[in-house]
């Protein structure tokens, strides 16, 4: 029986690496991780342009160089020429997948996912709720029987807070960070211990503003050293407050089964709008107001079916093509 060879493709970016690491991990495989980085003019074409020609699957330092794995999950507008370039050198052995809308149409890939709110059509396009991720429930309860005692020692009630940044989509004003660190207050006055962590699009003024609220009421700030506490801060929550500049860091936080708690931006993009919307209608989410909310709901994950929708396509693909079946 042979067992599966995977890639990982995407240009680093981290929202787009765990997308794909998600699924490969839920589909029990042990991926190839590869990036790519175009030069100019090249990523200016992309997604519709060529791949670098440096990057031709036949250069020895080729991020694409053979032997093709039998499964690649991709991510990202850079990453869909790639993705083109390998269905092609492989001549189709290859079963590929890319996760989100790749701006090209259904046939850049044999399977593409995308959320429930995009428009892309297809054959072979699935949907979910929520995004893929490696938040899984398996990880969430090693991360309750063991806990990190860098949070563990912290009096309940715990709140993880999620703070993005500026993205494509938004800006932070100085408004929308004060409010947001007024509102954090609020709850570290009324005992509430915060277990806190930026991302890298954090503005500096919200990082060392959370720095020093952390610092003055005894909570926790992950200032980037030790082991990265993401799942751990989100298994010992008793509620999450999450900025609305990322669907993915919301789409994990619902993985949780803890209380949501929305920081609203005006500006945010207008289909993360529309999730949100669905994720408050589910009971799951709900508006950040500085108070601690306490409610119930089915915890949210779309990882299982969307590596189930993949093993399914991919045992498809191995069958016409007259190919062992996979361990």
């Amino acid at each position: 029986m042979k067992t599966l060879t995977a890639w990982v493709l995407t240009d680093g970016k981290a929202g787009d690496e765990g997308q794909c690491l998600g699924v490969t991990e839920a589909l029990g495989l042990s991926p190839d991780i590869r990036r790519v980085a175009p030069r100019a003019p090249y990523f200016w074409l992309m997604p519709w342009g060529p791949i670098d020609p440096r990057d031709a699957p036949h250069r020895p330092l080729s991020p694409i160089a053979p032997p093709f794995p039998d499964l690649l999950v991709a991510s990202g507008r850079r990453a869909v020429p790639y993705v083109r370039a390998v269905k092609r050198a492989s001549k189709g052995r290859t079963f590929t997948v890319f996760l989100k809308d790749p701006r090209t149409g259904p046939g850049v890939a044999d399977l593409i996912w995308v959320p429930d709110y995009d428009a892309i059509q297809g054959p072979n396009v699935i949907r979910t709720l929520t995004s893929p991720h490696r938040v899984s429930a398996e990880r969430l309860a090693a991360a309750r029987r063991n806990p990190d005692p860098r949070l563990a020692a912290l009096p309940r009630p715990r709140v993880a807070v999620l703070a993005g940044g500026h993205s494509r989509h938004l800006r932070y004003t100085e408004r929308d960070v004060s409010r947001f660190v007024a509102s954090l207050t609020d709850l570290a006055r009324a005992d509430v211990s915060l277990m806190t962590t930026a991302s890298r699009r954090t503005p500096p003024a919200l990082r060392h503003a959370l720095m020093r609220l952390t610092a003055e009421h005894g909570g926790f700030f992950w200032d980037g050293s030790g082991e990265n506490p993401y799942v751990a801060l989100l298994a010992l929550a008793d509620a999450v407050v999450v900025t609305a500049d990322s669907a993915n860091m919301v789409g994990e936080a619902a993985a949780s089964g803890a209380p949501v708690l929305l920081f609203e931006l005006p500006s945010a993009y207008v289909r993360h709008r529309a999730f949100f919307e669905v994720l408050k209608r589910h009971g799951a989410v709900k508006p950040f107001t500085g108070r601690l909310e306490a409610y119930a709901y089915e915890p949210l994950d779309s990882t299982p079916a969307i590596a189930q929708a993949i093993a399914a396509g991919l045992a498809r693909h191995r069958r016409a093509l007259g190919l062992a079946e996979a361990d």
